[in-house]
């Protein structure tokens, strides 16, 4: 499984498509086998999902998306887990035992 985190200095950002980086990590059998930084190429309507999907990412992680990306990543068979907060390491370590908890959607549009 391939999961792009929205990231701010190493912090689960709060809007998806307005983080600085985002960290794409794969996980295998409950297992981190390689994690990468990319930055993040602009936040334009309907870009993202179509740059990610190309880099066969099968889960976004963020504290906040608005409804529009959702759909749009939902189109490409792209889940989405929102209201994730903390550190992008913790999370990911939390993610892949499963004991990952989240909480209310972070994007107020």
């Amino acid at each position: 499984m391939k999961i792009a985190v929205s990231t701010d200095n190493g912090q689960v950002a709060q809007h998806f498509g307005r983080c600085s980086e985002y960290t794409l990590a794969v996980l295998k059998d409950g297992k981190l086998i390689s994690k990468e930084t990319i930055e993040n190429p602009g936040h334009q309507p309907g870009f993202l999902p179509q740059f990610l999907a190309k880099r066969d990412v099968d889960l976004i992680m963020a504290g906040g998306m608005g409804q529009k990306a959702k759909r749009l990543f939902s189109e490409r068979d792209i889940k989405t887990l929102i209201g994730v907060t903390g550190d992008v390491d913790e999370v990911l370590s939390d993610f892949a035992r499963g004991e990952l908890s989240t909480g209310q959607d972070l994007c107020e549009h």
